[in-house]
């Protein structure tokens, strides 16, 4: 295997890298293509499937389906920027990667994830004037509104990862030149990098814990409003129609923040904690709730349901009948 060594009485830095995914597994890589190109596809056929009838079906097009829309989008943008390269790396003996790709391959992952942490709060949002203005529904939530807090969620994502992005651009690169991961993940090149790179880690450090908890409060604060106010004015199926509503939201949020939580744990205790072993937990943060998220909307949503097997169940289903008849209009819009 090539490596691409720097003379340390230099000032340039690395220009290529060579991603290895899981270091231990080198000879064995091409086992490992299977499994994650079967992740991929099913990534990408499970997310697209439901997104595809949320565009073709006028009844889906509402706020609350066009958000879980854009959540898959997201899913499948992430999922894309990292698997791509991590394929062919684990197909051919040695994969270089320019440091430039490399910071845009970063730059992409860190936005889709932010972006995910926004859609997964305008969820929130969704829900909370729903159920607690439910008359002001359809005034408050519309599709440029929507659309509005996209573009602001879009601009907060590119604010917060461009710092990140352009301080690892600026990092001296010393030594080996060696990704021992699957993707150009910030605390993976820092690592590489030689001098004091306090700066960069905590830039990064902060970014997390800010994205984290200011979207982390903000559906905590929704959803204690919303069961404030569903045990108040809401009875019967309606009031099991709401819960099961947010209560698939909340499986979405808490299985997003848990892996997260889980993969900053193990990168911020390094060492402690086999190469492999830290890649893995990597890969479940970004793999699995992509592939698991569409599984729960398609189970756990009615509309969804019905709709899939409308179409590739071959049964006629009315979803606008379906839609019209809910007990609650505002929780099915």
């Amino acid at each position: 295997m090539a490596v691409y060594h720097l003379d340390r009485s230099t000032n340039f830095s690395h220009t290529m890298f060579l991603i290895l995914g899981f270091p231990d597994l080198f000879d064995h890589r091409s086992l490992l293509i299977a499994p994650f190109l079967l992740v991929y596809v099913v990534i990408l056929l499970a997310n697209c499937l439901i997104m595809s009838r949320i565009w073709v079906e006028k009844a889906l097009q509402s706020p609350m389906y066009m958000l879980i829309s854009a959540l898959f989008t997201v899913n499948v943008s992430c999922t894309t920027a990292i698997m791509p390269p991590f394929l062919i790396s684990l197909a051919t003996s040695v994969f270089r990667i320019s440091l430039g790709s490399c910071l845009v391959q970063m730059f992409f992952i860190y936005l889709t994830v932010i972006l995910e942490s926004s859609v997964v709060v305008l969820m929130a949002l969704d829900r909370y004037v729903a159920i607690c203005k439910p008359l002001r529904y359809h005034d408050i939530m519309t599709t440029q509104f929507l659309l509005l807090l996209m573009m602001v969620c879009l601009l907060r994502g590119v604010l917060l990862v461009c710092p990140i992005v352009i301080l690892v651009s600026k990092v001296q690169f010393c030594g080996s030149n060696i990704i021992r991961s699957f993707a150009c993940e910030n605390m993976v090149l820092l690592n590489l990098g030689c001098g004091d790179i306090s700066k960069e880690q905590i830039t990064g450090l902060y970014v997390r814990i800010f994205v984290s908890v200011c979207d982390g409060s903000l559906i905590l604060i929704s959803y204690m409003n919303i069961l404030n106010t569903a045990m108040k004015i809401i009875r019967g199926p309606a009031l099991n129609k709401a819960l099961n509503t947010c209560s698939t939201h909340l499986i979405v949020a808490m299985l997003i923040y848990t892996c997260g939580f889980l993969s900053s744990i193990v990168y911020r205790i390094g060492d402690a904690i086999q190469i492999n072993m830290q890649n893995l937990t990597s890969a479940i943060y970004f793999f699995f709730p992509a592939m698991v998220n569409p599984i729960i909307y398609g189970l756990r949503v009615k509309e969804i349901r019905i709709c899939l097997l409308k179409v590739y169940g071959k049964r006629k289903v009315n979803i606008k009948g379906i839609l019209r008849d809910s007990n609650i209009d505002s929780i099915s819009s």
